[in-house]
């Protein structure tokens, strides 16, 4: 690796994969070596995951997680803190499921998608997916409906259950934001129905030496969504001191 670059972890959300930082690993090449971790049926658990990743990176690196991916980046922190140069979280949260009626009814949706999975296959399960996805500006954008829904079909409804139930047995990150002491990025879309900003003005508040950045006009898939506008926000953390 090249001494003068910092090392980046990039962790992928459910179901997604290097695809999702493609843009940023080559737009930031000039000031970071990154790796994008992969997601396999033994990252049964949050914890797990992060202990993989932990297990896979370098001795010390800047750690960028998206969606489910920003869980196990602050799993990962909790870990390993000395580890973590920076940290950037996106379209992400911090909580556990929650109780009551709520989590039941997050449960329910998981569930509802994993039985078209299995009955029909990834692709309608991932058209069904995006409605929620992406702001209904973008549904019509072929090209980027296309590459996420491909980039489902290459997993299987196998993995899907494997990563709901890591996701609806998270731990809660909330009492960690405070012990986070390196700089951090907390972004989201500012049209992300799933995690939305309320969210990550909150979990900006709680890190000391965080940033919080709303993309306009974007919603989940935001490094997808507007490349251009994250892969900024990220060069910027890089360079904080």
């Amino acid at each position: 690796m090249n001494s003068s670059k910092q090392s980046l972890v990039l962790l992928p959300g459910f179901l997604c994969d290097q695809t999702v930082w493609k843009h940023q690993m080559t737009a930031l090449a000039d000031v970071a070596d990154s790796s994008c971790m992969e997601w396999a049926p033994e990252h049964d658990s949050i914890v797990a995951m992060a202990e993989a990743v932990l297990r896979w990176a370098p001795p010390t690196f800047a750690l960028a997680g998206h969606s489910m991916g920003g869980r196990v980046a602050f799993q990962v922190y909790r870990l390993a803190p000395e580890r973590v140069t920076k940290l950037a979280v996106f379209n992400t949260g911090s909580d556990a499921r929650p109780a009551g009626d709520a989590g039941a009814a997050e449960e329910a949706g998981r569930r509802k998608l994993l039985a078209i999975a299995r009955s029909q296959g990834m692709r309608p399960m991932a058209v069904e997916w995006l409605k929620g996805m992406l702001p209904p500006y973008r549904q019509s954008d072929t090209p980027l409906v296309e590459e996420i829904i491909q980039m489902f079909e290459r997993k299987s409804a196998d993995l899907f259950e494997i990563q709901m139930l890591a996701l609806l047995g998270r731990p809660n990150a909330t009492p960690l934001l405070q012990q986070i002491q390196c700089p951090a990025l907390v972004l989201t879309g500012a049209d992300d129905a799933w995690s939305p900003p309320a969210r990550h003005a909150e979990i900006a508040q709680f890190i000391p030496h965080s940033e919080l950045v709303l993309v306009p006009k974007c919603g989940h898939m935001s490094t997808m969504e507007r490349p251009d506008e994250v892969t900024a926000a990220m060069r910027a953390w890089l360079n904080r001191l």
